[in-house]
């Protein structure tokens, strides 16, 4: 009797305790968008990830129990310091539950060490790094769009069927740069093909003139941009004035968004091919996302890139569990959210693994002609579909099949 009277007072002990932290603290779900506002990603990420995340928030309206929902943001200045401190004062003193966002690969993974085991989740819609499911990978974390693994293997799979078989990369010097070309590389040299060399640069270059040349020089069939943001733009534009792909070579960007196409413009983006998660005019769902996002303050007609509707996808799955759990804590919606299998608007085809990668089905697009474009924003044409079973690393391969 003693043992069983123990036995339920541990089992009503145990209830209290979830009971206690199954709610949702401060009576408000607060969530921070931490992106670059100011700098080369401000275009793919910054306002308009904003913006993005507030009309999450506005479609879920509560979630059916009046669950109130405040959206704040910072700018971490592509520094992993300036990101760690706002992060540690949103987790200790600003009672934001939930980080989401991160361009910036260093940033994010800094993030991903400072929230593990804490209460906060990480909502890592931009940060490509693979070792997020590998061997980085956390409770907190759950990896939406792109990653590095996916982004390297399925970009160099999808040239090589069309006969690039020779490449030389231009890589940013830093951990999303060497990790695209290193997953690439792997992928191109085990499928029979040859990297003939590889150019680095700092994060936020000017003049890619010497690194181009020697991209020119190398008669490489591929020349590969392993950057983002400002630097692949800055690449391609001055790639157009060496006639590089005029002269047989083919450009394969890595990262590279709607907003950096619009920048740059078709005239010098044309035949330019990139790996995208999302293109705003796939279907009738995306279309009408995107007419809204451009109708948003400050947008201005602008179309949503892959990482602002991963974080509109990403809030929106988050605060959906939160819904279902009564909780912000992490170590309820974390495992709540990997319990969805289903369609979702944005991404189609969605899976929620275990090791926190969301997967689903991801796109190789060529930049059309001008000639070709019928209305704003009209610059993609799909070259080839990559199923969701073959875009992302394998479970059993990730480093964090089942995470502690």
């Amino acid at each position: 009797m003693r043992g069983l009277g123990l036995g339920l007072a541990l089992a009503v002990s145990c209830a209290m305790t979830a009971a206690a932290r199954a709610e949702i603290s401060d009576n408000v779900v607060r969530v921070g968008v931490l992106n670059d506002i100011s700098g080369i990603f401000q275009d793919t990420n910054g306002m308009g990830s904003v913006e993005a995340a507030r009309m999450a928030a506005e479609d879920f309206g509560g979630g059916g129990k009046g669950i109130k929902v405040e959206i704040v943001y910072a700018d971490h200045q592509n520094k992993a310091d300036v990101g760690s401190a706002i992060v540690r004062k949103w987790l200790d003193v600003d009672g934001v539950d939930a980080v989401v966002d991160v361009p910036n690969s260093a940033v994010g993974l800094t993030i991903n060490s400072l929230l593990r085991d804490s209460r906060m989740t990480f909502l890592a819609s931009s940060t490509a790094s693979s070792d997020l499911t590998g061997k980085a990978c956390s409770p907190n974390t759950i990896q939406w769009v792109n990653d590095a693994w996916a982004t390297g293997n399925s970009t160099a799979a999808a040239m090589m069927a069309r006969g690039g078989k020779e490449w030389f990369f231009i890589t940013v010097n830093f951990a999303l740069g060497q990790g695209i070309e290193a997953e690439a590389t792997n992928y191109i040299e085990r499928h029979g093909g040859k990297v003939l060399g590889s150019a680095k640069h700092p994060l936020n270059t000017p003049d890619f003139a010497s690194l181009l040349l020697q991209a020119q020089n190398s008669k490489a069939k591929v020349i590969g941009l392993a950057n983002a943001g400002g630097d692949t733009v800055n690449a391609v534009k001055q790639a157009a004035e060496f006639g590089l792909q005029q002269s047989g070579q083919s450009m394969v960007a890595f990262l590279l968004f709607i907003n950096d196409i619009h920048g740059m413009g078709l005239k010098v983006g044309q035949g330019l091919q990139l790996f995208e998660a999302f293109y705003w005019d796939m279907d009738d769902d995306t279309r009408a996302f995107a007419k809204r996002f451009g109708a948003r303050p400050g947008m201005n007609g602008k179309m949503p890139s892959g990482n602002q509707a991963g974080v509109y996808a990403s809030t929106l799955a988050y605060l959906n569990a939160v819904a279902a759990t009564g909780s912000d804590h992490a170590k309820d919606v974390v495992p709540q959210m990997k319990k969805f299998r289903g369609k979702d608007k944005l991404f189609g085809d969605v899976t929620i693994r275990q090791d926190g990668r969301v997967v689903h089905p991801m796109y190789l697009f060529e930049v059309k002609k001008p000639e070709e474009s019928k209305y704003p924003y009209d610059y993609y044409k799909l070259v080839s579909t990559i199923s969701a079973d073959q875009a992302f690393r394998p479970l059993a391969d990730g480093g964090c099949a089942l995470v502690k």
